[in-house]
C-alpha cells in the first residue's frame, strides 16, 4: 500500500500527544490512535454515526462549544481535549440520565462483564445518583429468532435499528413512541424470524437490552475463555471467536476482519456448535480384526497399522471437508506414499447462497463446510447428494486398504468396509459404520487442535485449540505424519506449522505470513469459484 501524501493526512493534538491520521478520519478514531478510548453509544464502525448519544462529546481549543466526536472530522492544528473538566462533566451529566431509568439488576444482567454501561459509570459517572421517582418499566419482549429484548435496559443507541436497515436491509425494528416512552419494537407484530443475521444485534448492543436466547442465564461473561477462530459453518470463513468455559463450547462471536467478514456472521453458523460439545467421543486407538476391537496405546496401535499397510492392495479414501488443511494433506501424502488411489469427500449444499445485503462480501455459502477449496486443491472429488449422505458403494465395497478420516459414515450400513483388506477409521465419535474397522483412530476436531481452513475465496485462514481433546485423541496430521515419518525413515511434524508447510498445494505460504487475518493463495493454485462449488 502506498504511502499517504502530505495532502491526505492531517495532524493535530489529541490530550497532549500529537497525531498524524488520514483526512477524513474522525476524532473518535483518531483518539483510538493514542491510546484514548471516548465513551460512546450510537457509535459503531460498521454503521452510521447518528450522534445521538451524546457521550463522545470533546473540547477542541477556539471552538464555542463541546463537539461529537464520533462525527467531527480530524483537521490540521486541532487541539483536542477528551479528559478536561467540561466534557467529564457533559458525560457524568450524560450518565446520570441514561442511569435515571436503567434497572440496576447487573447480577442477573447476562451482559454484566460486558456492559459499557458499568464499564462507564464506574470510571466517570457519579458515586450516587441522585434521582427520587420512580424508574420506567417496559419489562420484557421476544422479538423472535434467537432474540429477546429488555426494554428497561435500552439507552436507545438504535444500533439494532441501523443494522437491520443499513446491513441487512430488512427493516424489522423502529423506535416507537417519542420522550420518555420511546421504545424499540418490531412492526406490526413482524418479529425477527426468517432472517439470517438478527443475532449480531445482539453482539452490538452496548448494555443487556438484547439477549440471545441460547446463552440466556448460561454464563457469567468473566468466566469465559476467547480463542480465536474460523466459523466451520460454511465455505466463507468468518473470523469468530470460540468461547469456552468447564472445556465447552458455550457460544461463538464474529471477530473483526473487513476482507472476510467485517464485523459480522450469519446465524446458522453462529448456532451450529453443539456438535463439538458431543461427549460420545473415541477415546483411546482401537484395534481390532474386524468383529471385535480392543483399547491400545498409539505407539502399539501405529506400530501394528505400518506393518500391515504395505501389501494390503490398492488404496481408497474418504475424508471431511471439516478437517484442517493440514489433515487433508497428511491423508493425501499418505495416500500417496502407498502408490496413489482416489480420495473422495462427502458435502451439505443450501439451494442458494443467503448474502447480508448491507456487507456483500459476506454470505452463507452454498457449502455448508468449512474446507471443501482445500480438498479440492489436493485432488480429492466430491460424491453423493447435496444433504452429505450418498455415493460411497464403490467404498463399501473396495477389497485394498481403505481409509476413512472425519466422515461418521451416519448413513452407512455396520458391515461398511467388511470387503476390505485393511479397514482404517479416524474420527471423533463412535459409528455403527466403523464396527469392522481393523483401526479405530481418534482425532480431533477443529476446536481442540491448532491449524487452518482455506475459504471460498482460497483465502487460508488460522485457528487456535480452545478446548482440551478427550482422552488419547490428537490431530490428524499428527497421527498420520507420525505414521509417515516411521515409514520414510524422517522426522515427524511435532507442530500444525510444519505439516502445514510440507504440504504442496500451499508452498509458498507460513503460519507467520497467514497471520491472525488469514493469505490468499497463489492464483496459479486457485480453483474458480464455480468448480469449487462455493457460489450459486
Amino acid at each position: 500500500m502506498a504511502e499517504s501524501s502530505p495532502a491526505e493526512t492531517v495532524t493535530l493534538t489529541i490530550d497532549g500527544r500529537q497525531v498524524t491520521v488520514p483526512r477524513g478520519t474522525t476524532l473518535l478514531q483518531a483518539a483510538e490512535r493514542v491510546g484514548t478510548r471516548v465513551p460512546h453509544y450510537c457509535y459503531h464502525p460498521g454503521l452510521s454515526a447518528p450522534a445521538m448519544c451524546r457521550l463522545c462529546l470533546v473540547e477542541i481549543e477556539k471552538a464555542p462549544k463541546l463537539v461529537p466526536s464520533c462525527i467531527t472530522q480530524a483537521a490540521d492544528g486541532q487541539v483536542v481535549h477528551t479528559q478536561s473538566e467540561e466534557p467529564l462533566a457533559m458525560r457524568r451529566g450524560v450518565l446520570e440520565f441514561y442511569l435515571q431509568n436503567h434497572p440496576l439488576d447487573c447480577p442477573i444482567c447476562d451482559q454484566s462483564g460486558e456492559c459499557k454501561l458499568q464499564d462507564y459509570a464506574h470510571a466517570e459517572g457519579r458515586v450516587h445518583g441522585r434521582g427520587r421517582e420512580p424508574k420506567r418499566v417496559f419489562g420484557r419482549d421476544d422479538f423472535g429468532g434467537d432474540v429477546v429484548f429488555y426494554g428497561d435496559r435500552c439507552v436507545m443507541c438504535t444500533r439494532c435499528v441501523r443494522f437491520m436497515n443499513e446491513i441487512e436491509q430488512d427493516p424489522r425494528l423502529t423506535v416507537v413512541e417519542r420522550g420518555d416512552r420511546s421504545i424499540i419494537d418490531t412492526f406490526f407484530e413482524e418479529g425477527l424470524e426468517g432472517t439470517h443475521y438478527h443475532g449480531n444485534i445482539v453482539d452490538i448492543c452496548p448494555v443487556g437490552a438484547l439477549l440471545s436466547k441460547d446463552f440466556l442465564f448460561k454464563q457469567r461473561a468473566w468466566d469465559l475463555d476467547h480463542t480465536p477462530s474460523v466459523c466451520p459453518g460454511c465455505s466463507q470463513g468468518c473470523n469468530i471467536e470460540l468461547h469456552t468455559r468447564d472445556n465447552l463450547v458455550q457460544r461463538l462471536r464474529p471477530r473483526v476482519n473487513l476482507d472476510v467478514n467485517g464485523h459480522w456472521m450469519c446465524d446458522h453458523g453462529r448456532l451450529d456448535y453443539e456438535w463439538i460439545n458431543r461427549g460420545d467421543r473415541v477415546e483411546v486407538p482401537l484395534v481390532g480384526d474386524g468383529r471385535e476391537a480392543r483399547a491400545t496405546g498409539w505407539r502399539a496401535a501405529l506400530t501394528s497399522l505400518l506393518e500391515r499397510l504395505d501389501g494390503a492392495g490398492p488404496v481408497r479414501a474418504v475424508v471431511s471437508p471439516r478437517l484442517a488443511n493440514e489433515d487433508l494433506g497428511a491423508v493425501r501424502a499418505l495416500v500417496d506414499a502407498l502408490g496413489g488411489g482416489e480420495i473422495v469427500y462427502r458435502s451439505r449444499r443450501a439451494p442458494a447462497e443467503v448474502p447480508l445485503k448491507g456487507f456483500p462480501k459476506l454470505a452463507r455459502r452454498r457449502d455448508l463446510e468449512p474446507n471443501v477449496n482445500a480438498a479440492r486443491l489436493l485432488g480429492m472429488e466430491r460424491v453423493g447428494g447435496d444433504d452429505g449422505t450418498g455415493g460411497l458403494a464403490p467404498f463399501a465395497a473396495h477389497g485394498g486398504v481403505l481409509i476413512v478420516a472425519g466422515d461418521e459414515l451416519a448413513d452407512q450400513p455396520p458391515d461398511f468396509g467388511e470387503r476390505a483388506r485393511l479397514y482404517v477409521y479416524l474420527g471423533q465419535h463412535p459409528t455403527a459404520a466403523a464396527s469392522r474397522a481393523h483401526f479405530v483412530l481418534p482425532i480431533t476436531n477443529f476446536a481442540e487442535q491448532e491449524g487452518s481452513f482455506t475459504n471460498h475465496e482460497h483465502r487460508v485462514q488460522r485457528f487456535w485449540p480452545a478446548l482440551e481433546p478427550p482422552g488419547a485423541a490428537r490431530p490428524g496430521w499428527l497421527v498420520l505424519g507420525a505414521l509417515l515419518a516411521e515409514r520414510a525413515g524422517e522426522a515427524a511434524p511435532t507442530r500444525a506449522e510444519v505439516a502445514f508447510e510440507r504440504i504442496g498445494a500451499f508452498e509458498g505460504l507460513t503460519y507467520e505470513r497467514v497471520g491472525t487475518g488469514g493469505a490468499p493463495i497463489g492464483e496459479d493454485r486457485a480453483l474458480p469459484a464455480e468448480a469449487a462449488g462455493g457460489r450459486a
